[in-house]
């Protein structure tokens, strides 16, 4: 067994943007269950705090930079038994809003100083100086939020490997010099080898230079961003510390209890490999709930996302305008918030196409499970996706998935090419050039496919059948503390 600190900027179901927050708490409950002590650390904000009952505070600390002290409360995670730590200053973290941005949109001003306390909170339980009587052999680090952590304990003596996992790169936490200064951090930090990253300080370079292991959310990732398109100036450093061996990528998981079409209680009927005619009736719930045509044999297309670039959404709205111009038998649901410029467009796609498009704007955690379970196919034409977690969810549910050939998409999902599903290993449609017309291709290839319901079904099948459970990814982090460890 293994004591392991885990530290997050979000972690659901108290608080989450995106896929790091499924990962946050998912892993360490995995983690647990294969006999590992694990135990969190993540910021108290309001919305957390409202939704927990039972908390103790078991510190109270000091932390260079901050003139008052900060204290930790100590609770469990929701429906688990993994001992979770609320970082508790309400001057950095009692305030509405989500963890980064304020309610009107764009970052707090004081990003820099509410996730650099985080990481000296997080440097200082791993060293056992927060007074809570435990140090854990491996503080494993998510993300620009925490990329200090690794840095502020790298020279101690006696302290625990470190781990930092990368789940999207092109989020640095870059600030000015000054905030730098404001931060209180050692000068022999500011240098090319430390935080400095083309005269910015980089939250990310610190992960990445002073960790012992570097992870990313899957194999192909981990070789993307050592590449110029991918790497976002870090390329070089990356390629150095996989030659290391010190760059891995391990695939992540998703929790089956929650998305499960068997026991799901958010959809109208359950289903599952032997019984997938049951898929029909969450299909024609979905059609009825926002007034499209009932009809099974027009192929229902799910997107559920964050409306940004990355995500190729004006790829999707484009492609899909294109379909339904050519007059094919196709419907949208759409869920997601994002750039007002892509929301805007999306409600103009629905004014043009009332009984083809249904869109929702804002984030939905029952509807994206009937999306899941309702749609024929699932559109993610990311420009790049280190992981993606809802291709995953999609194959779970039988949905099959639309996606660029980039990252995780890469590994989880095999095109629906003659030979793939000759060999029986087909599951969804992949396209390379992030272009509206390959993506227009691969969704006409589905149409044509899904008016051969024979073959659909197979498919339908193969999806439903992959394990991505967190039990081999579980199994996977662990052989690597153990690897780091004895190092």
């Amino acid at each position: 067994m293994r004591k392991i600190l885990f530290a997050s900027s979000e972690v659901h179901p108290l608080m989450k943007t995106g896929g790091l927050a499924d990962v946050s708490a998912s892993l360490p409950i995995a983690l647990q269950e294969h006999g590992q002590d694990v135990r969190i650390i993540m910021p108290a904000y309001r919305q957390c705090l409202k939704q927990l009952d039972q908390m103790e505070k078991v510190a109270s600390i000091k932390l260079d930079g901050y003139h008052l002290p900060v204290d930790i409360l100590e609770t469990t995670l929701p429906d688990s038994e993994v001992t979770l730590w609320l970082l508790h200053s309400p001057f950095h973290y009692d305030r509405d809003g989500g963890p980064y941005s304020h309610p009107a949109g764009g970052d707090w001003h004081d990003n820099a100083a509410r996730f650099a306390l985080l990481s000296r909170a997080a440097a200082a339980i791993a060293m056992n100086e927060a007074g809570l009587n435990w140090q854990p052999d491996i503080l494993h680090c998510n993300d620009w939020q925490t990329g200090l952590a690794p840095a502020l304990i790298a020279d101690r003596k006696n302290r625990p490997q470190t781990v930092f996992t990368i789940h999207n790169l092109a989020y640095q936490g870059l600030f000015p010099h000054e905030v730098f200064e404001a931060l209180d951090l050692s000068d022999s930090l500011w240098q090319m080898e430390g935080l400095e990253f083309y005269g910015l300080m980089s939250f990310m370079k610190g992960g990445l230079i002073f960790s012992d292991q570097i992870t990313t959310v899957s194999p192909t990732y981990a070789d993307e961003i050592c590449t110029y398109e991918f790497g976002y100036g870090l390329e070089g450093l990356l390629a150095y510390r996989r030659e290391q061996g010190r760059l891995s990528g391990i695939l992540n998981g998703i929790d089956y209890h929650i998305w499960n079409p068997e026991t799901d209680p958010f959809i109208v009927k359950s289903f599952s490999v032997s019984q997938p005619r049951n898929k029909a009736e969450n299909k024609a719930a979905l059609q009825k709930q926002f007034f499209l045509p009932d009809n099974k044999d027009s192929l229902l297309v799910g997107l559920i996302s964050r409306l940004v670039s990355q995500k190729g959404i004006d790829l999707a709205i484009e492609a899909m305008n294109r379909l339904l111009e050519a007059g094919h038998d196709v419907q949208l649901v759409c869920l997601g918030s994002g750039e007002a410029g892509y929301e805007q467009d999306l409600r103009v796609l629905r004014a043009k196409y009332p009984d083809r498009v249904a869109v929702t704007i804002g984030y939905n955690e029952a509807l994206s499970h009937q999306i899941e379970a309702g749609a024929d196919v699932f559109l993610m034409p990311s420009r790049f996706e280190p992981c993606g977690l809802n291709q995953m969810y999609s194959l779970r549910y039988g949905t099959l998935p639309i996606v660029r050939n980039t990252g995780g998409l890469a590994d989880t999902v095999v095109d629906a090419s003659e030979e793939n599903r000759k060999a029986g290993t087909a599951n969804g449609f992949c396209f390379d050039e992030a272009s509206v017309k390959a993506l227009e291709q691969a969704l006409l290839r589905a149409v044509a496919l899904f008016a051969r319901p024979r073959i659909w079904r197979s498919m339908m099948l193969v999806a439903m059948q992959h394990d991505f459970s967190w039990e081999n990814s579980a199994n996977t982090y662990i052989e690597l503390y153990h690897h780091i460890a004895n190092r």
